[in-house]
């Protein structure tokens, strides 16, 4: 019997699958719930898959049950970037976008490919994930009501009940921090990195705590360039020959919450963070737009990141100074 892949085609309700042995293919389509993924290894066991290779678009909360639960049944997951899927299907001149051709895309590219094996973060980072997103919303959600409550709305009876939501939001927020606080102390290696990461001026608590609940271990990657490729904060120039020079634009195919969660640091670290302004100072020199440099300063708070994790020790704000003074 020839090696199997599976490619999962994930939505929030169903799961498309196509199973690629033999060089055929073979479709189903289950619930996305616990009896779906029962059903799901039914079927593989039924067609004598029970070792095949699994791979499944990194797509968010969607396809974490289903990739927990496959794994935990002894198979090998893959969670790949939707980007390096979709040029895949463009590499085979797919012209057809279904859910279960996008599912024999995913089973041929791990066929091919070989991506690499995921596996669930531990229980206190899956903790810290679901605490820190959860955060994320319930201050979209004020937000948003703070937004309502400036549009001009008339009623009073409106108003009473905005002000009252808001009210419950800012004490859900609240509890929510404590319970980060909380998770962080009994946790010393967590502790830690949080720690080294708010020794970076514009980094701050909660920042902090979002980023270790979004980046996976530190000793994964090879360089800090590809802790930023993995935010999606690697730069993409788009030169050709001596006539075509666009504006270079940041290359977003990455874990958008680690980017975003950047943004607002960036801000204040252009204000207190000295070697971030030395950057600042340069690029404005060369005459580079804002948001360029908002984006240059988020990729080297990850930079900064990486080197305090990597190395367990915290920001040096005189590195700059010991640098030019050793030169």
């Amino acid at each position: 019997m020839s090696f199997a892949t599976l490619g999962i085609d994930i939505s929030k309700d169903t799961l498309d699958v196509a199973l690629y042995q033999d060089d055929s293919y073979r479709l189903a389509t289950f619930t996305n719930e616990k009896d779906g993924y029962r059903r799901l290894a039914k079927w593989l066991k039924k067609h004598k898959a029970k070792e095949c290779r699994v791979g499944i678009e990194a797509t968010g909360r969607y396809g974490e049950a289903v990739a927990m639960y496959l794994y935990e049944r002894d198979y090998t997951v893959s969670v790949v970037n939707p980007a390096r899927i979709k040029a895949y299907g463009a590499s085979m001149l797919k012209r057809n976008k279904t859910d279960r051709e996008d599912a024999k895309v995913i089973a041929h590219f791990c066929a091919t490919q070989n991506p690499g094996v995921w596996a669930p973060p531990p229980p206190e980072i899956q903790e810290l994930q679901a605490l820190t997103r959860r955060l994320e919303a319930l201050k979209a959600d004020r937000t948003r009501e703070l937004n309502r409550k400036q549009s001009g709305v008339q009623s009073k009876t409106v108003l009473a009940d905005i002000d009252a939501h808001i009210d419950f939001l800012k004490n859900q927020i609240a509890i929510i921090e404590q319970r980060i606080r909380d998770l962080l102390d009994q946790h010393p290696d967590l502790r830690e990195q949080h720690d080294l990461l708010t020794s970076i001026p514009g980094i701050g608590d909660i920042t902090a705590a979002r980023l270790i609940a979004e980046i996976p271990d530190v000793n994964d990657f090879q360089s800090a360039n590809q802790l930023a490729a993995y935010a999606g904060l690697t730069p993409r120039n788009h030169n050709s020959g001596s006539s075509v020079h666009r504006r270079g634009r940041l290359v977003k195919t990455g874990n958008k919450r680690f980017r975003t969660a950047l943004f607002l640091p960036a801000l204040a670290a252009m204000r207190f963070n000295p070697i971030v302004q030395a950057l600042v100072e340069r690029m404005q020199t060369n005459g580079k737009n804002r948001m360029t440099i908002v984006g240059a300063v988020m990729r080297k708070l990850v930079h900064l990141a990486y080197g305090v994790l990597k190395h367990r020790k915290p920001f040096d704000p005189d590195y700059l100074v010991n640098v030019q003074v050793s030169a």
